[in-house]
Parts: C-alpha cells; sequence; structure tokens
C-alpha cells in the first residue's frame, strides 16, 4: 500500500454531492468545514492554513485547468410511467427527471448488492 489517502469521487444529483458507500450505494456526501470559523479568519489566516495543512493537495493553476467535473452520460429515451407517478416527482419542483434517476440509481445499486 502507497500510504497515500483514497480519493473518493462525488456525483451531483439534484444539486447535492453524493459519495459511493462501501456498500456500494451513493450517499450524500457530509462536509466537515466550520464555515463559522472560516466567515471568521481573515483572507491571510486562511491562506496561511491552507499552506500549512500537510494533508492538502496542492494544484497549480495548469491542474485546475485540466480538471474535468465526472458525471455518468445522460441518454435521452422514451419512457411511460404512471401518471400519478408522475405527477408526484414533478410536484417536488425543478428536478424532477434528475430525482426519478436517483431513484433508478438507489435501486440499481441495491440489486447489485443483493447480488
Amino acid at each position: 500500500m502507497s500510504g497515500k489517502p483514497k480519493r473518493g469521487r462525488a456525483v451531483l444529483i439534484d444539486g447535492k454531492a453524493y459519495v459511493r458507500a462501501a456498500d456500494g450505494s451513493q450517499v450524500p456526501a457530509v462536509g466537515r468545514t466550520d464555515f463559522a470559523r472560516l466567515d471568521a479568519m481573515s483572507a491571510e489566516e486562511i491562506e496561511s492554513g491552507a499552506v500549512s495543512d500537510a494533508d492538502a493537495l496542492t494544484m497549480s493553476d495548469d491542474d485546475w485547468a485540466a480538471a474535468e467535473v465526472a458525471k455518468p452520460a445522460k441518454v435521452a429515451m422514451t419512457m411511460k410511467l404512471d401518471s400519478d407517478v408522475l405527477d408526484w416527482f414533478r410536484g417536488n419542483g425543478k428536478g424532477y427527471q434528475t430525482r426519478i434517476n436517483a431513484v433508478l440509481r438507489r435501486y440499481m445499486e441495491a440489486q447489485k448488492k443483493a447480488g
């Protein structure tokens, strides 16, 4: 083992970050940022803390320019749903197709886990 921490990959579902759990399911990402403490710090304190953080990954401007957001490819298709199911998803506001996709993904992952 190299000793480097394993870097995870997050996906966006309805604008929220999800990460893969040990069982293979997607779970909401939980941040550990103390925003109140961060808001109370000066820009110099923030920069100093970031530079001195041994766990921080240093990235150059070139690294950031080459960075890509990883998300599964979307495929357009026609699908028939029961009207009450579609009405329920639509009734919860914008992003209903993304929520339907998230439900189907969780079902798929549960089926994979079950074998």
